[in-house]
């Protein structure tokens, strides 16, 4: 009896470990890279910063919005490793996955402080990877 319990056990881990491996299915990206900045990440960061600069949200609406926004940057930088593997590349899209994370925290805890302090690692988030992937936004400095 033990012996098949082990026998049923190991097919079940072993079962586990080939359905681990098995291939994702592919990706379908629907939004060109222009249009994740211009239609989510852009208008995203922009209202958070909008409201870390206006003293932090006010209501129950201002906060919806900033949480949606945080979760916005927070998932847009998973959408934008998936458009790209290069490791500079995985690097930025997961400072900006970081920080809105962080910055949704912060806004479903309603903690403007929190929210406030942040706001330069979301500019920074930004700046770095344009820095690096757009010269014409951000031209090395001379």
């Amino acid at each position: 009896m033990h012996r098949v319990a082990r026998l049923l056990t190991g097919i079940w881990l072993l079962s586990g470990a080939l359905a681990a491996q098995a291939p994702p299915e592919a990706l379908q990206p629907v939004a060109t890279m222009k249009e994740l900045m211009l239609d989510m990440i852009h208008p995203a960061s922009n209202s958070l910063l909008l409201a870390v600069n206006r003293g932090g949200p006010g209501d129950d609406k201002a906060w919806a919005e900033a949480r949606r926004s945080a979760m916005t940057l927070a998932e847009s930088g998973n959408l934008l490793i998936m458009r790209n593997r290069a490791a500079t590349w995985v690097a930025d899209a997961r400072r900006l996955t970081d920080v809105g994370t962080a910055a949704y925290r912060a806004a479903a805890a309603r903690d403007a402080r929190a929210l406030a302090a942040l706001a330069d690692r979301i500019d920074a988030s930004c700046t770095m990877c344009h820095t690096e992937f757009r010269p014409t936004v951000f031209p090395p400095a001379r």
